[in-house]
Parts: structure tokens; C-alpha cells; sequence
């Protein structure tokens, strides 16, 4: 064979990742606030893009509807005519992420709603930072933090300069539940103190608010609370010894132990149970950040159920192609006009991709809807087993795309909101032929008849079992088990025991 340069011509098909594409499908997998954030920081870098409102009126939107898709009962044929068929001013985009063409035929063009009067996108409500509008009751408070609480209490307790510096140590060793994470020997060597300082310096900083903080164990941690409550007797001290038969639930032994009698014990758990086992949790002050639905679902009057998108939670946003007409006959060089062309290239495929995130969530809801009726009809003991795949094959769609489409989104309903992750379960199968059971279901059903059973009839795993079973559940002890324990729902022994006590 001999070597040497040539050329060669070769044909061959190869799967690409358009850089389109692939913010289509990132657009699709993002919630509503990162989704947010992502146009906010487009409309920054893009000067073509712009927020619906903010330019002139006369650009052409698209037509919102105040009902986007309807599910009538028992016509699934309705249900994609009802999604099919909703208004757009766009062309109808299809779910494999191809785009139409010749979209832009006005001075402007939208990422649009499926609507009528609802729009994809958040509404400018009232004035911007940057008006001066400040909103007071919108600013959060400043809340201390654990530490800034104790140093406030070091500040007025101590005064030798070398005991503030070990009481500032000790405060960085203390976990997130307030219990202190070192030993007085190797803080000593750390410091170069002695033990015997650094042991008065944390007596008294056990003495600091909240009660039971820089405790080295659970023990004491609750003898610091029921010392700074005046209850710490011989028999909180016998129970504080022996908190392992205290959660073996042995009553006849910690009565022989501390030598008293039943009625003495109840009184004194009861005390027990009212203190805190992690005294700095009272500082954790997490931001509630509420759950913003994704799509709406109401019963129609007539039966079956309405879905819509909510048009606050997704942002709409326009391609101002008057403005790019003026810009591109200004520009000067090659550079200048390659980088408009490049700005409105991005605008118009930010706008298809959002148009086609709507849609694809919107039908994927509505699927999911036509499919868990039972659920918002009945509640969850009526919940379908349903999985990625069944969505998928319905629609025509990959099971990579309902899984984007899924996560991180919210469907408000009658029965509350739910993340749409939560309508997919596995299926539990059905005795003698019957058909197969949503495992959420079946743990409501167990849940249901624990919370039934008497105190003089505890049910068992295998009971329970049983019980399922006599009901068309094809289940097995393990799995009881395993459901139960998912749960949080103690064994038949403790069940027994929790419940004597309320008699």
C-alpha cells in the first residue's frame, strides 16, 4: 500500500445536537423560576428581545384563551382536538422540536400563550426597582443566627479576654442541632489553655439561651433543660441514665431502676417528650419559597375537567424586528451585521422554543389528566399505575421528553398541588386476575388500616398482607414491610405498646 496524501470523498448520517435544539430541550426541563431567570438573562444579552408591553402597541401578539384544553369524559378523540385545536397566532409547532417557518411575518412576533386572554409569561405588575418603587412589606426581616445570639450573651457573661477567645472556639464547634463537636483536652491543646479553663468556660455557656446548647449528647442536653426548668430530681437523673430502655419502651425495668411506680413514669416521660432534642433548630430560619402551579385544573360544569397553563408563571417575551430593520441598515462592517444577525437568529428561536415548551406541557398535562380522572374524582386510593412510557407512546414523544416535561413542574387541582412526578407510579398487581394497583394507593390503604386497627388487635406485616390480599392486592409481607416502613409507621410490637399507653 503506498503512503502518500489524497482525497477522499465519503458520504455518511450522523445524529447533531443543534445549539436550537439544545436550548429547546434545556428550556424544557427548566421550572418556572429558572425559566425566569434564563429569559431575564436573555433579554440583558439580546437586544432585540424585549418584554411584551414595553415597546409599542401596535406589534402583533398572540390570541390567549382564558381555557386552553378540556378533557369531556370518556372522548379521548375530544381531548386532542381540544389541545390541537387551541388559538395561536404562530404556527402549530410539533412535539419533536421542529419549528415552523415564516413565523415572523408582522413587525413583531411572540412567544406566545394557548389561550385567549392568558398570557405565557409574567406580567409587569406595578413599578421596578428601577422606578423606586420599593415594596417594604416584600423585604424580608433580618433574623439573628444562632451564633450572633450566643456572641450577644458572651459579650455581657464573660469578660477575660482569653475566655471570650475559647467561648468563640467552642461556639464554631457546635453542629447544626447546637451540640458541641469537640472535647475540652484537644480544645485545650488547640489553644494552648488548660482543661480546667476551658471546662469552666463551657459550664457557663451551657447556661446560655436556648436551654440544652453545647451538649455533648442527647442525655445532656435534656438534663441542661430540665436544670434550667428546676426538674432535674433523682428520678429525671435514674431516666436520663437509661435513655436506651426509654427507647426500648422496657417500662417494667425503668420502674425496678429508678424505683417507681407507673403512674410516677407517665408523668415524668410526659416531661421527657416536652423538651427539645435540638435546641439550635429554633434558629433555622428557612425561607418558605411557595410552589407556583405550572398548569391549572378545574372541574367543567358539565363534567370532565378544564387545563390550563398558568399564564404568571411563564415569561413572555417579543422579537422587535422593526428596531433590528433600522439597526441592520446603520451597521458599517461585516462584524457589526454578522452580530444582528446573529441577535435576531437567537430571539426568533427563544420565542419558537417557548412556544413549544407551552405546548408540550400543556399536552402532556392534559394526558396525564384523562389518564388519573379517578384520582380527581376520588381521591388517591383511585390513583392509576402509570409510567413515563404510557405518556410517551400516546403522544408520539420519547420518554426522555415527558421525564423533562415532568420535573420540576406543578399541576394545581381540587385535591391540592402536586408535582406532575407524583401521577406516575408502579403498579402493584392484582390477585386472581384482577387488574393492577398504583403503588401510592396501596399505601394509602395500608396506612388507612393501621390507623383503624384497636389497641386488642394489633394487624401484623403478614396480616396486613392478608387483608390486602382478600382485597384484590397481590402483595407480599417484604413489601408490606417495605411500605410501611416508607411510611414511618413503626413495627406490630411498638404499635402495641404506643397504643396500651392511651388507654
Amino acid at each position: 500500500m503506498a503512503l502518500g496524501p489524497r482525497l477522499e470523498l465519503r458520504q455518511s448520517q450522523s445524529l447533531v445536537m443543534t445549539p436550537q435544539l439544545q436550548q429547546a430541550i434545556k428550556l424544557l426541563q427548566l421550572s418556572s423560576l429558572e425559566l425566569t431567570a434564563y429569559v431575564e438573562a436573555q433579554l440583558e444579552q439580546n437586544p432585540l428581545l424585549e418584554r411584551e408591553g414595553s415597546g409599542e402597541a401596535d406589534g402583533r401578539t398572540t390570541a390567549d384563551g382564558e381555557e386552553l384544553a378540556s378533557v369531556p369524559d370518556g372522548d379521548p378523540v375530544a381531548v386532542d382536538e381540544a389541545v390541537g385545536g387551541a388559538s395561536l397566532d404562530v404556527a402549530e409547532a410539533s412535539l419533536d422540536f421542529e419549528m415552523p417557518d415564516n413565523v415572523f411575518d408582522d413587525d413583531r412576533a411572540t412567544a406566545g400563550g394557548l389561550s385567549h386572554d392568558s398570557s405565557i409569561g409574567s406580567r409587569e405588575k406595578g413599578g421596578s426597582a428601577d422606578d423606586g418603587d420599593v415594596n417594604l412589606e416584600n423585604r424580608l426581616a433580618q433574623r439573628p443566627t444562632l451564633k450572633d445570639h450566643l456572641w450577644g450573651q458572651v459579650v455581657l457573661d464573660i469578660d477575660d479576654p482569653v475566655d471570650r477567645l475559647i467561648a468563640a472556639h467552642l461556639i464554631d464547634l457546635l453542629d447544626d442541632a447546637g451540640y458541641l463537636t469537640g472535647e475540652p483536652d484537644s480544645i485545650a491543646d488547640l489553644l494552648g489553655c488548660t482543661e480546667e479553663q476551658v471546662a469552666n468556660v463551657l459550664a457557663t455557656l451551657q447556661r446560655f439561651d436556648p436551654p440544652g446548647i453545647f451538649a455533648r449528647s442527647l442525655a445532656e442536653c435534656l438534663r441542661l433543660q430540665l436544670h434550667d426548668r428546676g426538674r432535674l430530681d433523682r428520678t429525671m437523673a435514674c431516666l436520663l441514665d437509661h435513655l436506651d430502655l426509654v427507647g426500648r419502651r422496657e417500662w417494667g425495668a425503668l420502674c425496678r431502676l429508678c424505683e417507681i411506680d407507673g403512674e410516677t413514669l407517665n408523668r415524668a416521660l410526659t416531661e421527657i417528650r416536652s423538651l427539645n432534642p435540638k435546641p439550635a433548630l429554633v434558629f433555622d430560619y428557612a425561607e418558605v419559597q411557595p410552589v407556583i402551579p405550572d398548569i391549572f385544573v378545574r372541574p367543567r360544569p358539565k363534567g370532565g375537567w378544564a387545563i390550563e397553563l398558568n399564564s404568571d408563571a411563564l415569561p413572555r417575551v417579543l422579537v422587535n424586528n422593526r428596531y433590528y430593520a433600522v439597526v441592520s441598515r446603520a451597521v458599517r462592517s461585516k462584524a457589526e451585521r454578522q452580530y444582528i444577525s446573529e441577535c435576531l437568529q437567537s430571539a426568533n428561536w427563544l420565542v419558537k422554543a417557548l412556544h413549544q415548551r407551552a405546548t408540550t406541557i400543556l399536552k402532556v398535562a392534559t394526558e396525564i389528566v384523562r389518564r388519573q380522572e379517578g384520582f380527581l374524582a376520588h381521591g388517591v386510593q383511585s390513583l392509576r399505575p402509570l409510567v413515563l412510557r404510557d405518556i410517551a407512546e400516546a403522544l408520539g414523544l420519547h420518554e426522555s421528553t415527558i421525564s423533562r416535561v415532568t420535573s420540576n413542574k406543578f399541576m394545581a387541582t381540587p385535591r391540592g398541588i402536586y408535582e406532575l412526578k407524583f401521577f406516575f407510579t408502579h403498579a402493584v398487581g392484582g390477585s386472581n386476575g384482577d387488574d393492577a394497583h398504583s403503588a401510592a394507593a396501596v399505601r394509602h390503604r395500608l396506612k388507612a388500616l393501621i390507623q383503624e386497627e384497636s389497641p386488642d388487635r394489633i394487624l401484623s406485616d403478614d396480616a396486613l398482607a392478608e387483608t390486602l390480599q382478600k382485597e384484590g392486592i397481590d402483595i407480599a409481607r417484604r413489601t408490606v414491610a417495605k411500605y410501611r416502613e416508607a411510611l414511618g409507621i413503626s413495627s406490630s410490637v411498638l404499635r402495641r405498646r404506643e397504643k396500651s399507653e392511651l388507654r
